[in-house]
């Protein structure tokens, strides 16, 4: 590697010229790659919606959703199929390998669903496979002080969605909230029965005089044209005055009225409101998105206010850009405790600022390389950069500290500095590619893949690019800046040269005790509680009233409106976003829901008690009678990463329900739980309705009482020049099943009620239907302390384990505790699999078997580091922590590396015992400077607030400092006499040949 060293001195000005372009470069890199919040990863799931109004859960169940499970049961790399239904809608939710492509699995799922056949009624499917690019980059909110009425919905989406979506980057702008204005005809019983109009024949005669139909397509002139019949009842008034039957007009027997859909309700501070989901490109940066939606809502504002008012309830560009701000400071603080580390060791102003050099050259290539691949600016990346900023001057302070002490031997010159940094060349290439064979492994992480590739790729890059900057850039400055410099005398460490040459006397002295500090450490680590990250910010809360589902729509729109108001009046809360009911919308984004569910969005003021506010709305459950209420902090990335699932599998709904009552009972006493919640609803009672095959045509009675029962569409009219859906509205709600048997239907003898025809059968069911695999399940969802889930996972077992559940109903444990043994069963596999390739480079590097080995010790060493520091700190062993543990694998080797290379060189001229104790002494203050400056430059990450979704995080920081303080004052010691230990024949001999010499001179 001493090439790039000749070639620099060769080619001076062409390394200045690169050094100004890198820096050049990166600065420019730095503000035009696209700065977002995470790296574009698949969630590995396709989700199917389907509504049908009118349609019970039964219905449903057998017309859409079975038929769908078995048609998606086909799909390559298909691992699961959840699926949910309710009155009126059905969700499956179809999960695949990690390893499967989503958008080709997207693409057969669609295929697949499309040639299913639904019944009519139903929507048309919705197919959803969600990604982190899809994470909105804001949320506008738009308010109106006349109301939500049909021009401001008009205005709304016709004039301020284009302005949105003409902004540069964003790929799509969703507008939620819209009302349906609809004109209802709404039927007179009474008023039909003076007039002996039977319902059949009111409804046949606006069905044939059809307000606009298309009948067909045809080739006229030679051009394919749409035919239209339309007739000519274009506003309320005819439509009044049309004849049902002679001498009878429909405004004898009905009311006319325009209404809106009111069964969805979105709210914002008490108003009336309208959401706008701005979502950008894959390519383009969230920041500069952000800022040009802000620029679109005072536009907005000033064109429509204030009749229509637009304002930002939130905006991931302000999250990128404080996450960002974070990173950078604590990357800058990181390089500043280097500098000040490197500093104190060298005592040298000159020899500090050749070293800290490599910092931003280092990062300025790294920038420009990420911008070269495509890999944006966001929380890992930058993460990446904050771990390894101490790890870039490593390379630097090897070269600059041999040739600091080659210099006590003589002038600095060009052939003393090349002679320098060949000594170390070697080395520091060894262990550096040692570092980044370590960190490509962890891009092959299956379940977090997408994410710690772009974390991995950072950290090569920015590695290899100190290692070019140590062996060009160094070497060079060396010879311009020191030249004319005062240097220190280099003083050999007197005492560490005592201590390592008793411990190589002593071996079984420091191998006993380095035994038993491993083997107290593994213990520690299997006994400390494994946790998950924690994804959630407490800038947003998330609180959810749930009423039971037979509860009528007026009482949950009180009660939600109640609700709204004291969160309003709460001093913590900026602004609160209401969401009642379900629509179109929710069903396209896989979010079909209860319509008793009332949610709440409430963004909080800085720096205030979230604790408190959640404490204070929980105090208002006993308000709200039969209803659920809960608070959550919200997290951004949607995880429930600390929620641990408790599937109950069986065939009979009223046992799965009496065993989830029981699992939930025992699991709402565990310390450590915060909330138990089940995804089934009490059962309901059901009527069906058996009609008797001779007496009438069971699918025509079907379709006469869903439309008796359920508002139903006959048409269309131009209302203000707008389409505008025609409902017929029978007036008929049954409140008993007496009522229901009187209902009249349809016959070839004449309309006769439905008790003449048909037996009506009541029963109990399920509100919901849940279906895991085909099998009917209910999940109990325990949401816990993210620091402590494996303790409570094994106390949850333990409990659960000796109840006593109705026959044929099994129990599975998954969730949070599935997902953290995968990824810990994936976060060691690829340490054995990087300890193996580190082994290999480390064999071709020494051209030996047995240097590598020893150095390989050093792994244990920096394990007991690892856990006595989660121990001191009392942090938990999260994902994070055991990827500080895969960094550790290539950054503590880099020590022995240094150490046992200047051993073999010593080795030509030395026994092992001086070769040990000479390199000992020469390597020992690279060494802890190295450690020292990388322990330094984490110190920031130990005191700061982890950003949300960031894999560098504390608990990362904690096993790098402790693993790599450990193993480096273990290092200078173990790996010397295990050196010794696997070279003891020759050790012995070239000790007994040295003491015959001394006697024979004696």
């Amino acid at each position: 590697m001493t090439w790039f060293t000749k070639w620099a001195f060769k080619n001076k000005a062409s390394v200045i010229l690169m050094v100004i372009l890198t820096l050049g470069l990166g600065l420019m890199s730095y503000f035009i790659l696209p700065k977002e919040f995470l790296p574009a990863a698949d969630n590995p799931m396709v989700t199917v919606t389907v509504t049908g109004p009118g349609f019970d859960a039964d219905s449903m169940l057998q017309q859409v959703t079975e038929p769908i499970e078995k048609a998606v049961n086909s799909a390559k790399g298909k691992k699961n199929v959840f699926s949910v239904t309710g009155d009126g809608y059905s969700k499956i939710d179809i999960g695949f390998d990690s390893n499967v492509d989503m958008k080709d699995a997207k693409t057969e799922v669609q295929e697949l669903v499309n040639a299913v056949k639904l019944p009519e009624g139903v929507s048309k499917p919705y197919f959803l496979q969600l990604n982190t690019s899809m994470i909105p980059v804001g949320e506008v909110s738009l308010t109106f002080q006349d109301g939500l009425s049909r021009q401001n919905m008009e205005t709304a989406e016709n004039q301020i969605v284009p302005v949105f979506k003409g902004i540069k980057g964003v790929s799509d702008v969703i507008l939620y909230g819209k009302k349906n204005t609809q004109v209802v005809v709404k039927l007179d019983k009474d008023k039909m029965a003076a007039n002996k109009v039977p319902m059949q024949a009111l409804l046949g005669g606006l069905q044939a005089n059809n307000l606009a139909v298309a009948v067909g397509e045809e080739t006229l002139d030679g051009k394919t044209a749409n035919l239209k019949v339309v007739a000519n009842l274009n506003d309320i008034k005819a439509l009044e005055d049309f004849y049902v039957v002679p001498q009878v007009r429909l405004k004898d027997l009905a009311s006319v009225e325009v209404v809106k859909d009111t069964k969805s309700i979105a709210r914002l501070n008490g108003k009336e409101a309208m959401d706008i989901i701005i979502q950008k490109d894959v390519s383009s940066n969230a920041v500069k998105i952000g800022e040009e939606v802000k620029k679109a809502i005072e536009e907005v504002n000033k064109e429509h206010g204030p009749g229509i008012q637009a304002s930002l309830l939130w905006a991931t560009s302000d999250m990128v850009v404080t996450s960002v701000n974070t990173m950078m400071q604590e990357v800058l603080m990181g390089a500043f405790f280097a500098t000040i580390v490197i500093l104190l060791f060298l005592r040298n102003l000159r020899m500090t600022f050749i070293t800290i050099v490599s910092i931003p050259l280092s990062l300025g290539l790294t920038l420009f390389l990420l911008s070269l691949s495509g890999i944006t600016l966001n929380l890992l990346t930058l993460g990446a950069v904050a771990a390894a900023v101490g790890r870039l001057v490593d390379d630097s302070i090897v070269v600059i500290e041999n040739i600091y002490r080659k210099a006590q031997q003589g002038q600095i010159s060009k052939e003393l500095i090349l002679e320098s940094t060949k000594e170390v060349a070697a080395a520091i290439t060894s262990s550096t590619l040692t570092t980044v064979a370590v960190f490509l492994p962890m891009g092959l992480v299956k379940s977090m893949q997408e994410l710690l590739l772009p974390f991995a790729l950072t950290i090569t890059y920015s590695l290899l690019s100190s290692l070019i900057v140590a062996l060009t850039v160094v070497p060079l400055m060396s010879a311009g800046l020191l030249k004319k410099g005062k240097l220190r005398e280099h003083r050999k460490p007197e005492r560490y040269m005592r201590l390592l040459a008793w411990s190589l006397n002593h071996k079984w002295v420091p191998l006993v005790m380095s035994f038993v500090l491993l083997v107290g450490s593994i213990g520690l680590y299997a006994v400390m509680p494994k946790a998950a990250v924690d994804s959630s910010n407490s800038s947003f809360m998330q609180v959810a009233l749930s009423y039971p589902t037979e509860t009528p729509y007026e009482k949950v729109k009180e009660g939600a409106l109640q609700l709204e108001k004291f969160i309003m009046e709460q001093a913590e809360v900026k602004d609160v976003f209401m969401m009642l009911g379900t629509n179109e919308e929710d069903a396209k984004w896989g979010q079909v829901k209860s319509p008793t569910l009332v949610q709440y969005v409430a963004t909080m003021k800085k720096d205030v008690n979230a604790d408190h506010f959640a404490q204070q709305v929980r105090s208002q459950k006993s308000k709200y009678a039969g209803a659920d209420l809960s608070v959550d902090v919200m997290s951004m990335t949607g995880g429930s990463g600390s929620n641990i699932h408790l599937d109950l599998i069986g065939k009979n709904p009223k046992d799965l329900i009496q065993a989830s009552n029981t699992v939930m009972n025992e699991v709402k006493g565990i310390p450590g739980v915060e909330k138990v919640t089940t995804n089934q609803k009490e059962l309901k009672p059901v009527y069906t309705i058996v009609v008797n095959p001779a007496k009438a045509n069971p699918q025509e009675v079907a379709m006469q009482i869903r439309s008796l029962l359920n508002p139903t569409p006959i048409g269309m009219m131009k209302l203000d020049g707008k389409d505008t859906v025609v409902l017929l509205d029978s007036s008929l709600n049954p409140t008993s099943e007496e009522d229901l048997s009187k209902i009249e239907a349809a016959t070839r003898e004449g309309a006769v009620p439905l008790s003449s025809i048909a037996k009506i059968e009541r029963s109990e069911k399920p509100s919901t239907i849940l279906k895991k695999d085909g099998q009917e399940y209910v999940r109990v969802t325990a949401a816990v302390d993210p620091k402590k889930l494996s303790d409570i996972s094994k106390e949850i077992a333990v409990k659960t384990g000796v109840l006593s559940l109705p026959d044929g109903v099994t129990l599975k444990t998954g969730g949070a505790v599935e997902l953290q043994a995968d990824q810990f069963s994936e976060l060691f596999q690829t340490m054995a699999a990087s300890i193996g390739v580190v082994y290999l480079i480390m064999v071709m590097t020494f051209k030996t078997l047995r240097a590598p080995l020893a150095i390989l010790f050093t792994l244990p060493l920096a394990a007991i580091g690892a856990v006595l520091g989660l121990l001191i700190t009392n942090t938990p062993v999260d994902p994070n922590s055991m990827i500080g543990a895969l960094m550790l694998i290539g950054i503590v080797v880099t020590n022995a590396i240094v150490l046992l290379d200047r051993v073999k060189q010593n080795e030509e001229t030395m026994t092992i015992r001086e070769a040990l104790i000479e390199a000992g002494a020469t390597r020992m203050r690279p060494i802890m400077m190295t450690a020292v400056a990388t322990i330094f430059a984490m110190i920031p990450l130990l005191f700061g607030e982890a950003e949300m979704g960031s894999l560098v995080s504390k608990s990362l920081a904690v096993v790098v400092i402790g693993g790599l303080s450990a193993a480096t004052l273990l290092t200078l010691v173990i790996i010397p006499v295990v050196y010794e230990l696997l070279h003891f024949r020759k050790a012995k001999k070239q000790r007994l040949a040295q003491a015959e010499l001394v006697s024979l001179s004696q």
